[in-house]
């Protein structure tokens, strides 16, 4: 994007300003990097409560006699097989088995879905499944432009929508969604979120973001509750061992070659692009898996960042896709693709190349933050 003129906003651009944010261009919207302290924010999120604005997703609508059959064909997860009122993560790829993106799909109603974009793939996304819905009696909805999406994530997340809604959150599971009314709001209620921590999030009308966040802001001001960017919401995720397409996902990588070949369902009926591919990238990891994703955690203090080399002995045996220090750790972390030999936890002489320095890091499973239940 050449200048601010041409990124999108979301309903609550205003709000964001007039609470000091740091924006930042991303995947073409201007968003929240942060409000204060990066660190803080996350810590509130860890032990209190935070509250995202998330209006850059990508929101399409799959409806009709035939929406999830066109889904169990458009992607590898078993749509059909979601309940209404539940929700499921899963993949879109390609012919050759490589990831476009990772999604969430909520099935609202029998024959209505909601499938959520990464921002940065949404577009993609919208044209693949649009491509992929011809012979289906089904319609594909670009719905980016109906919703905005605000998150309440942390410990006493529960707590502050209690406050405002009479739906039954007790009895609402993680990965789903009920229709509900917070704060007089209309709204998706779905307990997901990108933070490790249990939380919610609201998807609602545009022109009702800026009355629900300044009433889940009244709501949590008793507790903790603080705005959070998009920076440590980052730092969130990569603790809780969470992907992020472009680094850890891609369409260079299968499922398999990313560790979640889990999300491909090969028992369900009937074809679904990539499967052929898919089954061939499955007998290949099951055989020998070429790179495993690992966690790292530095023994020092210096940061790796995504693209840095993981070395052993002189060599190259990997590649760091995100890293960043852990407010929760106290020390840099770092997730990476490293060669099957060196994945194992506790592997010896692993390192990362910082600027021509080896530093010493050692191998962990992910993911490295896992709240307590």
């Amino acid at each position: 994007m050449s200048s601010t003129a041409e990124l999108r906003h979301t309903a609550l651009d205003a709000l964001h300003r007039s609470l000091g944010a740091t924006m930042t261009d991303f995947a073409g919207w201007d968003m929240p990097l942060r409000y204060g302290s990066e660190r803080d924010e996350h810590t509130a999120v860890r032990t209190r409560a935070g509250l995202f604005d998330l209006s850059h997703m990508g929101e399409i609508a799959v409806t009709g006699p035939q929406a999830a059959a066109l889904l169990d064909f458009a992607l590898v997860g078993n749509i059909g097989g979601v309940q209404p009122g539940r929700a499921r993560y899963t993949m879109i790829c390609r012919a050759d088995g490589g990831i476009l993106d990772d999604l969430i799909v909520y099935r609202l109603a029998e024959t209505e879905y909601l499938v959520v974009a990464n921002a940065s793939n949404a577009q993609t996304v919208l044209d693949a499944l649009v491509e992929r819905s011809a012979g289906f009696d089904a319609e594909v909805r670009d719905d980016r432009d109906a919703y905005a999406l605000i998150a309440v994530q942390g410990p006493e997340s529960p707590g502050i929508l209690k406050s405002l809604t009479a739906a039954d959150l007790d009895g609402l599971k993680y990965y789903a969604g009920l229709p509900g009314t917070v704060a007089g709001v209309p709204a998706l209620i779905a307990r997901t979120g990108y933070t490790g921590e249990d939380g919610f999030e609201l998807f609602v009308k545009p022109e009702h973001a800026v009355e629900l966040w300044q009433a889940l802001t009244e709501a949590g001001a008793g507790v903790g509750l603080v705005p959070c960017g998009l920076s440590c919401r980052d730092t969130l995720r990569l603790e809780a061992g969470m992907p992020l397409y472009g680094h850890e996902l891609s369409t260079a990588l299968t499922p398999f070659d990313a560790g979640l070949g889990r999300v491909v369902k090969f028992e369900k009926e009937g074809d679904f692009v990539g499967r052929e591919a898919l089954q061939e990238a499955a007998e290949r990891a099951a055989a020998k898996p070429p790179r495993v994703l690992v966690g790292l955690v530095a023994e020092g203090r210096r940061v790796p960042r995504a693209g840095f080399s993981v070395v052993s002995g002189g060599e190259v045996i990997g590649e760091v896709t995100s890293g960043a220090p852990s407010p929760t750790l106290g020390k840099p972390i770092a997730m990476a693709y490293v060669d099957a030999a060196h994945a194992v936890p506790g592997t010896p002489g692993v390192g990362v190349d910082i600027r021509g320095s080896h530093e010493p890091y050692e191998v962990v499973p992910l993911p490295f933050y896992k709240r307590q239940k």
